[in-house]
């Protein structure tokens, strides 16, 4: 994972990103990450894809349209951006729950492009309240409008140096389950897991998908994480600390290590500030 060639940095808001935890994340990383591929099963917004800038990466996420994001970024940035312009031009609250809606009519919704569709989601992303990603169980996304004055929504240095990375370098983009994901991963690869977290309490926030992420997906991701353990296959792996997951990776293969993190994307304000988060790892 070579320097870094470009000012790159995620081009959207997300809940459990980890940009300000990249120092730590750092600290524990392969001594020879540079000799190999990356894999990320829960890309998200991509903030440590894009501070270690492999040139060979497998990068996943089960969110159709948050993987469409990527995609449409690498190979079709023009158009992209075109459509962001368009509704920078005509946002306002009203155009906020009419973009919104448009997920209601499955006959509108499909009749949209992959650029268009992308350039939805960012711009939803961008002006919803607090940069919250949530859908019903329906699917269906539902959060409310962020009165904010001057929202950032089409940041073009920042997606055309993201579309630079994933043109430049081999990026293999994937939507699917993590566990399919995680499993193409060869010896010469380092896989990152950073998945929706464990609530005990069930007030943070989860809400990427309409089938969630409960206790039984954490048990098969860390059945995952010890299947590429037993291949030797060095994993790091960003959780809650609570009972359970410390339970859960509680084995002599592991090390568990406690850092703080704040959150500012949560459901419910006492969920938000200061918190603190667990880093696993797998090897000595």
């Amino acid at each position: 994972m070579p320097g870094k060639k470009a000012p790159l940095k995620p081009y959207l808001k997300w809940a459990g990103g980890k940009r300000q935890l990249l120092p730590e994340i750092r600290l524990y990383l392969p001594q020879n990450k540079t000799d190999l591929v990356y894999y990320e099963p829960f890309v998200g917004a991509g903030a440590v894809l894009f501070d270690l800038q492999p040139k060979k990466a497998v990068i996943n996420d089960f969110n159709h349209e948050l993987i469409l994001t990527y995609q449409v970024i690498r190979d079709n940035i023009e158009e992209l951006l075109g459509e962001l312009k368009i509704h920078q031009e005509h946002h306002s609250e009203a155009y906020y729950y009419e973009v919104r809606a448009q997920d209601r009519d499955a006959g509108v919704f499909n009749r949209l492009g992959g650029a268009e569709r992308a350039a939805r989601l960012i711009y939803l992303n961008k002006t919803c309240y607090n940069g919250l990603y949530r859908v019903n169980s329906q699917g269906l996304f539902n959060v409310p409008y962020g009165k904010y004055k001057n929202p950032a929504i089409c940041e073009e240095p920042v997606l055309r140096a993201v579309h630079h990375y994933l043109s430049a370098n081999d990026i293999t983009i994937l939507n699917g389950d993590f566990e399919e994901a995680a499993k193409k991963a060869g010896n010469a690869s380092f896989v990152y897991f950073d998945p929706p977290y464990h609530s005990q309490d069930k007030t943070n926030f989860t809400g990427y998908q309409a089938e969630g992420f409960n206790e039984g997906e954490q048990i098969r991701l860390k059945d995952t994480f010890m299947f590429l353990t037993k291949k030797n296959i060095p994993c790091l792996l960003s959780n809650a600390d609570t009972p359970f997951i410390r339970e859960l990776y509680n084995d002599e293969k592991f090390e568990i290590i406690t850092v703080s993190a704040k959150r500012p994307i949560n459901s419910v304000a006492e969920g938000r500030g200061g918190v603190s988060e667990v880093l696993i790892k797998n090897w000595k």
